[in-house]
């Protein structure tokens, strides 16, 4: 019997930015030091040779300190970036909730939405027509479908792209902290869904300051730090450290004498 393949494969990637060493007071004045060669850039690593594999089933955690590199390699993944070296091979489709309201116009109602967002992840109208009572049902939004999107809050939009992201079981769910905008309930409810998810065959990619809900959610977890994996396995091999990382990064740093 053939081994199972990762229905997501990281092969040694990286990510480089170039950062500009100079602020400039216009992007006019970018542009003129641009053209004169008066712009020097910094490198900056996002990620520094990350490789690992998520096989299928898997809830994956992805844990770490802002700036860790979470959220690029997830846009990697996603496909909305390539990476600067190295590849991600993605074995099926990917319902990705990277940043909040992306894929939604803001001056667009939510009924309206629900269709534009449900085409830009490859579904038909008719499709969409058949899941919109499921996704009205569970996002708890039906007395403000035909209101803009501009006035509706962070945590409405987030039941919305939560909702809509969902309506069917896709390959791939990526979260990135998503969840915590939304009132609690609404993330208890968001959590079954993502069980159910994972109980149908879905893999799940979870990103979480909540180290309380990775725990309680994900069996394996990736610790990234400053660009680098750190740690990659089970999460209760992996979370006891990361919570002993948190305190001793929470402490004031120790004043050497004089």
């Amino acid at each position: 019997m053939a081994a199972q393949q990762p229905i997501i494969s990281i092969d040694h990637v990286s990510m480089r930015f170039n950062l500009a060493k100079e602020k400039h007071e216009s992007l006019k004045e970018y542009f003129v030091a641009l053209m004169h060669g008066g712009v020097r850039f910094d490198e900056f690593f996002a990620l520094d040779d990350v490789s690992f594999d998520i096989m299928p089933g898997d809830f994956y955690g992805l844990i770490g300190l802002n700036g860790s590199g979470k959220s690029t390699l997830l846009k990697i993944i996603s496909g909305v970036y390539k990476p600067s070296s190295g590849k991600v091979t993605v074995r099926g489709t990917i319902a990705p909730l990277i940043e909040l309201g992306a894929g939604f116009d803001m001056d667009l109602t939510a009924r309206e939405n629900i269709y534009l967002n449900g085409t830009v992840l490859g579904y038909t109208p008719k499709y969409i027509d058949s899941k919109f009572d499921d996704i009205v049902e569970f996002s708890e939004l039906k007395d403000f479908l035909d209101v803009p999107l501009k006035n509706y809050s962070s945590g409405m939009v987030a039941r919305l792209a939560f909702a809509v992201a969902t309506m069917t079981k896709p390959d791939i769910l990526i979260a990135d902290e998503i969840l915590s905008v939304g009132d609690f309930l609404f993330q208890e409810k968001c959590e079954r869904r993502m069980a159910e998810l994972l109980s149908g065959g879905t893999t799940v990619i979870l990103v979480s300051h909540s180290i309380d809900q990775i725990e309680r959610m994900c069996n394996k977890v990736a610790w990234l730090d400053h660009g680098h994996l750190r740690r990659n396995g089970l999460t209760a091999d992996i979370t006891p450290e990361y919570r002993h990382f948190q305190k001793e990064d929470a402490l004031p740093a120790k004043r050497t004498e004089e």
